[in-house]
């Protein structure tokens, strides 16, 4: 009982480091804000750089560029991982921040299929695999730094932020898409108008490597980097010594990933090419939505310190599991609907984004903590994230485009199978 107090006693005098949360996160945001405008205005680039003879075969190439860079995160994910837990969180964040931020750069001036031939997708692949690399790092580590820092009574709250700034960059992404297309025409969005949020993702990564800059190392893992060092086959390590944490990342970021990429990419383009939905109605539904996800990150983290991580993850998975298939069928013409499936959709997928990384940094260790999340989640996220809007976007053409939802509702019973063996964990002490 008096070790309750003092610990309740201690989260009420404790203030948020605000500005270093935001320096933590500003870079995952930036990385997003890039990796989602991708998918977003994907409908208008796809022709640029492959050949504009058949629409639909241009957009399968270009979400399978998409794809392919998501086989690459994981990759990165194992390089700047250990990179993190041998050298520090903080240099490997400028890393990647630095890579996702030239790889928007790249993508925004790249030449058309109409001017260099199949040296843009050349081009174009080179780029996004830039990006693959560098996000795979990215969100191992700032989950990582994020957790280290937060106090254990407040460490939901401290991982809300990694939401809060996610989410405030693919607001900016959508409503930068609803801006655009109520301002330009098809024609100029088709010609150049897609490149502007690229060139402005580029910009802003200057502005995200200039804050963290400002970063203090973790001391968790000043502590732990000798130990780090001396650790062999590290990979490995993590499959010998932890293969329950393994699993449960797995399972877990197997419906988590599909409901990002689900609500923030894959419905987009399915809803505008094929259910005819308007684009402007699409990303003002989106934007709406979005600002919802937002707005929820820091109440749910606050609720997961308070009583405990796995009420809120069964009750994401539960409701996924019996509302995915039914919300599907309100993605249609007219906003109303699109503003149901999106705020629905984002509202039960933030109880769990907002103590991801809570979750995932309370299941490895710190000598492994970047190499854990970082090789197993983003494995995770290239097999089920990556294929979404290609495996939309092919359902779809064979007119099945219900079994993917379908799909979506199974990865969401799995996950709730595996969030019951997980232990309680808030309020706990990092290893």
């Amino acid at each position: 009982m008096t070790e309750s107090k003092a610990v309740t006693g201690s989260a009420v005098r404790h203030r948020l480091p605000v500005r270093k949360l935001f320096a933590a996160s500003v870079g995952n945001a930036l990385e997003w804000f890039d990796w989602t405008i991708y998918a977003t205005f994907s409908i208008y680039f796809a022709t640029a750089f492959f050949p504009s003879g058949n629409e639909t075969l241009a957009q399968i190439n270009t979400f399978a560029t998409y794809a392919l860079a998501f086989f690459f995160r994981p990759l990165g994910g194992v390089l700047l991982g250990r990179f993190a837990d041998v050298r520090g969180r903080k240099p490997a964040m400028i890393l990647t921040i630095s890579l996702m931020a030239g790889g928007s750069v790249v993508i925004g001036i790249l030449p058309t299929y109409h001017m260099v031939g199949w040296l843009a997708p050349v081009l174009l692949v080179l780029a996004r695999i830039a990006q693959g690399l560098s996000l795979g790092g990215e969100v191992s580590n700032a989950s990582a730094y994020l957790g280290e820092i937060a106090p254990p009574a407040w460490r939901g709250r401290y991982s809300s932020f990694f939401y809060i700034s996610t989410g405030s960059a693919v607001l900016i992404a959508s409503v930068l898409g609803f801006v655009l297309a109520r301002t330009m025409d098809k024609a100029e969005l088709n010609s150049y108008g897609w490149r502007i949020p690229f060139l402005l993702g580029g910009v802003l990564g200057a502005i995200g490597l200039w804050l963290r800059r400002s970063l203090s190392e973790t001391e968790l893992f000043e502590q732990s980097k000798t130990t780090a060092q001396r650790v062999r086959r590290p990979l490995l390590a993590t499959l010998r010594n932890h293969p329950k944490a393994v699993g449960q990342l797995v399972g877990i970021t197997m419906l988590s990933t599909l409901c990002y990429y689900t609500f923030f990419s894959a419905l987009t383009p399915f809803a505008v090419k094929t259910r005819h939905a308007g684009d402007v109605d699409v990303f003002l539904a989106l934007s709406i939505g979005t600002a919802l996800f937002v707005v929820l990150q820091y109440p749910y983290g606050m609720l997961s310190d308070r009583f405990g991580r796995k009420p809120q993850l069964l009750v994401w998975s539960g409701a996924m599991a019996i509302l995915i298939v039914p919300l599907s069928t309100l993605v249609r013409p007219g906003l109303g609907g699109l503003v149901v499936v999106f705020c629905v959709g984002l509202g039960l997928y933030a109880a769990l984004s907002s103590l991801a990384p809570a979750i995932m940094s309370e299941l490895f260790p710190t000598t492994l903590r970047g190499l854990g999340i970082g090789a197993w989640y983003n494995l995770t996220v290239a097999v089920f994230g990556g294929t979404a809007p290609l495996l939309i976007s092919a359902l779809a053409a064979a007119d099945a485009s219900i079994a993917f939802f379908w799909y979506v509702a199974g990865a969401a019973a799995i996950a709730f199978v595996v969030i019951l063996t997980l232990p309680e964990t808030k309020g706990s002490e990092l290893r």
